[in-house]
């Protein structure tokens, strides 16, 4: 498989109708994470509540996605081939990059971050988690990382209520 990122992926599937896209460029969320379904669901929750997203299939593809574009929140799986999402917290502390992060993970890295306390997430979500799990923390990590309330807007259609489906992942 040809690793690439997928700049403002478009939904495809019949949940991408249910609310209209409206993105607030200043809400730019890089999604990483190598199971193709999980990173399609996270990337179709946010873009059809109003976020600009770019998704990455590894911690490697992130990189190159974080050093070609500006980004208000990224969203990394810990477990994946080639750079893991500790392995790129490690490279945004090495160039000094401050970026709000939520580590989506099934299996949390208590250890390795232990062993490096100035490696700092912004919030964590366990696998399975919800949509609705999933809005709240990337709304609070975006609110909290903006600094004054009033440089953060949330996206037009944003709701703060369950989203359509209430699936799980």
């Amino acid at each position: 498989m040809t690793a690439t990122y997928a700049p403002q992926f478009k939904p495809t599937s019949s949940a991408s109708a249910l609310l209209p896209r409206q993105p607030n460029p200043r809400q730019r969320i890089l999604v990483v994470d190598d199971d193709v379904m999980i990173r399609r669901l996270n990337t179709e929750v946010l873009t059809c509540h109003g976020y600009q997203v770019d998704a990455a299939e590894d911690g490697d593809i992130a990189w190159d996605a974080i050093q070609e574009n500006n980004y208000d929140l990224l969203v990394t799986d810990q477990n994946m081939p080639k750079v893991t999402g500790v392995g790129l917290l490690k490279k945004l502390h090495a160039a000094r990059l401050a970026l709000p992060v939520i580590l989506a993970t099934g299996t949390f890295p208590h250890e390795e971050l232990a062993a490096h306390p100035w490696l700092q997430i912004d919030a964590a979500l366990l696998k399975p988690y919800t949509y609705d799990q999933l809005l709240t923390t990337v709304k609070n990590v975006l609110y909290a990382s903006a600094g004054d309330a009033e440089e953060f807007a949330a996206p037009p259609n944003w709701s703060g209520g369950r989203a359509a489906n209430h699936l799980r992942f």
